[in-house]
């Protein structure tokens, strides 16, 4: 028999069990990542991301885990439902509290329901193992007058599992790069068309012009120092649009105490003072740009601090591709490529999930457009578009 829980803490379980399941290759999804968010106070009830984290068990064998949390907002979540939640008030209904199963303020594809090997031998299917999470899900919204439950940002490989008869698929847009086997960053540049070449050149070196040196910092290397002026700089991206920002400086430090291994930090000094950073997470096979600051604008710098850097990065470490975060379309000229990202949608309401049916049909016929558009823009010359269409062939 299987037997569904849920956890208000992700510290009530024992990291082992938990990573033995869901793994690190991904580090977001790691106990350590989730724990880190949850004991900084970044995520709690008090500030509407009350963890609800979803475990299966078969007698005393852990089968799936889920993270999921219970929400009083749409804030943190880079897949915006404030039109379905206006839609909801204006008949007289609360679209919040609502479930959502994603890492907070993450907006990068990734695992979002992790399978113990265990499942497969004592018979259980991936699909099998879903649907009695959903089951449990649906019914816990309807007692508790839940909206929904929300999946963001799976990976496209997990879509399978989650295509049941009320879930419903929404589609996006990212901009990503992808490391094409380059042996240096001059190799990539000698992919792009002779104008894009020559602009990107000129950008990093309009940097150094400047009197900037940048360092790339991992792990222990990042100093007491490094951190105080990143998270100054973090938090003044938010101040500058009079907005707080998400996460706190003891996340931060409890991510250097428990994961340094992962962690990338860029940084950017001028007269022997720090003038932005810009920090990372080291994944299996990717690289996570996640938050940058600058107090004062420089020339070129957040393209250099961002993009370059991450980029001579992966092919330096052979990492598969770079995930420098949502938006972005200045990121095209860059050679960053349209990818499509996806969520997965649960509404309790029959109404208002036929609604928003409606609307997805055209809202993804449209993304799909948009990407195709974007796709037309990359700065690849003719030779290298050519080349990868051989190699995709074969």
């Amino acid at each position: 028999m299987l037997r569904f829980e849920l956890l208000d803490e992700i510290a009530k379980v024992d990291s082992q069990l938990w990573n033995g399941v869901c793994g690190t290759d991904y580090p977001f999804i790691s106990w350590e990542f989730l724990n880190a968010l949850e004991l900084s106070g970044a995520v709690c009830a008090e500030k509407g991301w009350q963890p609800q984290h979803v475990l299966v068990y078969e007698e005393n064998e852990l089968l799936a885990l889920m993270p999921m949390y219970l929400k009083g907002h749409s804030q943190g979540e880079y897949v915006f439902d404030q039109s379905w939640a206006h839609a909801y008030s204006r008949h007289g209904l609360s679209y919040y509290p609502k479930l959502l199963t994603a890492i907070p303020f993450t907006p990068c594809q990734g695992p979002r329901i992790c399978f113990s090997e265990k499942a497969d031998q004592l018979g259980f299917s991936k699909n099998q193992l879903f649907l009695f999470i959903l089951e449990n899900i649906s019914t816990l919204a309807r007692k508790h007058g839940i909206s929904s439950w929300h999946c963001l940002f799976p990976e496209f490989e997990d879509l399978e599992i989650f295509n049941q008869e009320e879930v419903q698929l929404r589609e996006g847009v990212q901009f990503q790069w992808f490391n094409k086997l380059y042996g240096s960053f001059d190799d990539f540049l000698e992919t792009l068309t002779c104008k894009r070449r020559k602009n990107l050149k000129r950008e990093r070196r309009l940097v150094s012009d400047q009197g900037i040196r940048i360092t790339q910092l991992r792990g222990q290397q990042i100093s007491e120092r490094h951190w105080t002026a990143f998270f100054e700089y973090y938090q003044s991206t938010y101040w500058k649009r009079g907005m707080s920002e998400y996460l706190n400086l003891e996340f931060f430090l409890l991510l250097a105490s428990c994961m340094s291994e992962k962690l990338l930090m860029v940084i950017a000094e001028k007269d022997e003072k720090i003038i932005a950073t810009a920090l990372s997470v080291i994944g299996e096979d990717a690289l996570y740009g996640r938050y940058w600051g600058c107090l004062q604008d420089y020339d070129n710098l957040h393209f250099e601090l961002c993009y370059y850097q991450g980029i001579e990065f992966c092919i330096n470490h052979k990492l598969k591709y770079f995930n420098s975060g949502a938006q972005g379309e200045h990121k095209i000229a860059r050679g960053f490529e349209p990818v499509m990202t996806y969520s997965m949608h649960w509404i309790a309401h029959a109404g208002f999930r036929k609604a928003i049916e409606d609307f997805l049909v055209e809202e993804n016929a449209y993304m799909h457009r948009y990407k195709d558009a974007a796709g037309n823009l990359l700065p690849f010359n003719i030779n290298h578009v050519l080349k990868e269409n051989e190699h995709n062939e074969v």
